[in-house]
């Protein structure tokens, strides 16, 4: 499978963020001590360093922060794809491709409210992605 799409592999420290895409929730983490959310999840906080974290269910709803429209071909993508970065309703932000929504300038528009999707590549992995609100 020469061009299949690179997926991520869960680890103990991100199995329940994968686990909640599967039943089409974004899961995210927040330090008991400071209360600040964070995404990537770790098993501290990276504020202050407490282990004392939570893990929650997020919006799913975030806006559109930065990106950029690569137009070479990659295994698994069809350009021109969208990598960008969402910035989630909750305080982090995490990089997500941009879908239901022609790959241009024009259409991506800096601070356009995102709603989460979810595509199940596999058995184990289902990948959060993000569509115009509108």
């Amino acid at each position: 499978m020469r061009n299949a799409k690179p997926l991520p592999e869960p680890t103990p420290e991100t199995q329940h963020f994968w686990d909640g895409t599967l039943v089409g929730e974004l899961r995210l983490q927040r330090c008991d001590t400071c209360r600040k959310a964070y995404f990537p999840p770790r098993p501290f906080c990276p504020a202050c360093g407490s282990r004392s974290v939570s893990i929650f269910k997020a919006s799913g709803r975030g806006s559109l922060y930065s990106y950029v429209i690569c137009h070479k071909e990659a295994p698994g993508f069809t350009p021109p794809y969208a990598i960008a970065v969402v910035q989630l309703e909750e305080g982090p932000r995490m990089m997500a491709n941009i879908v239901e929504c022609p790959q241009t300038p024009e259409a991506l528009e800096l601070d356009m409210e995102l709603n989460v999707v979810f595509v199940k590549e596999n058995d184990t992995v289902t990948l959060p992605l993000f569509k115009p609100a509108k």
